[in-house]
């Protein structure tokens, strides 16, 4: 028997992908009576990136900066999440309230997505992949392939259609 979708972990990386990609977890939501939960996950700058901005303003100012800079910008991106819900769903209110939470966090996106979809025991996880040419149809991209390759559960992973798409989250 297959278990009944209750939780959808949508996972997004803000692209143009994953926007279009929020469509499918609505349309699963609507079919299944679910509920959608949104993840973004704020990639850390490389270790190499990072210390060469050490190099130049110090440990603790790089520090400082850090800890003013990411509340501000995790709370503009969760508002610009919920800004696109709302703009994708405006025309039907019963699916917005299927949205239950928007969660952005700092961290590694493969682990964090793991992570959240344990916590929320999603019964499915959907994302976007990103087209790249001509090797599109043999990779996936890094985060999609690293989740698939750790997770127990159900993975939709939604390619950007050829023709052109009406959907954006925006400018963030």
């Amino acid at each position: 028997m297959i278990p009944r979708i209750k939780n959808i972990l949508y996972a997004t990386d803000l692209s143009k992908n994953s926007a279009y990609a929020f469509r499918y977890a609505v349309n699963s939501a609507q079919k299944h009576d679910a509920k959608i939960h949104i993840l973004h996950v704020m990639e850390a700058l490389p270790s190499a990136a990072e210390g060469l901005i050490t190099q130049f303003i110090g440990e603790e100012k790089l520090r400082k900066m850090r800890k003013e800079t990411e509340g501000e910008l995790l709370g503009r991106i969760r508002e610009r999440l919920r800004q696109f819900a709302e703009k994708e769903l405006k025309r039907d209110p019963k699916t917005l309230k299927k949205v239950v939470s928007i969660d952005v966090v700092s961290g590694n996106p493969a682990a964090e997505i793991l992570r959240k979809a344990e916590e929320l025991d999603a019964d499915v996880v959907i994302l976007g992949t990103h087209g790249k040419g001509v090797i599109s149809h043999a990779f996936l991209g890094s985060v999609s392939e690293q989740v698939l390759h750790r997770i127990r559960k159900p993975v939709f992973i939604i390619p950007l259609p050829e023709e052109e798409t009406d959907i954006t989250l925006g400018e963030i």
